[in-house]
């Protein structure tokens, strides 16, 4: 995949993380749970990211800083559809 694709793919997650945090407040009670919230997605986005990046030995420099964001991203993504679904919804706080 040519680095343009990755970077591309990069920008569009890391949208979707930013939407993520940013909503995690609206939608969670008490400012302990959402700290916790972002920091456990934060702490799982920087590991999945570096995984990625380093099972990609073969990859340019630049195409393994898109790919270690590109994993930090996708962490972010099942988060941002079901705070997507409750801001559609409605929903209050939990």
């Amino acid at each position: 995949m040519g680095a343009w694709w990755l970077a591309v793919i990069a920008i569009l997650l890391l949208a979707v993380a930013a939407y993520a945090q940013y909503r995690i407040p609206s939608y969670t009670a008490g400012t302990s749970k959402i700290v916790l919230t972002r920091a456990i997605l934060i702490a799982v986005g920087l590991g999945v990211g570096y995984v990625a990046a380093r099972n990609y030995t073969e990859a340019s420099d630049r195409a393994l800083v898109l790919i270690f964001l590109i994993g930090f991203g996708l962490v972010h993504l099942p988060a941002a559809m079901i705070l997507f679904i409750k801001r559609q919804r409605g929903s209050g706080k939990t």
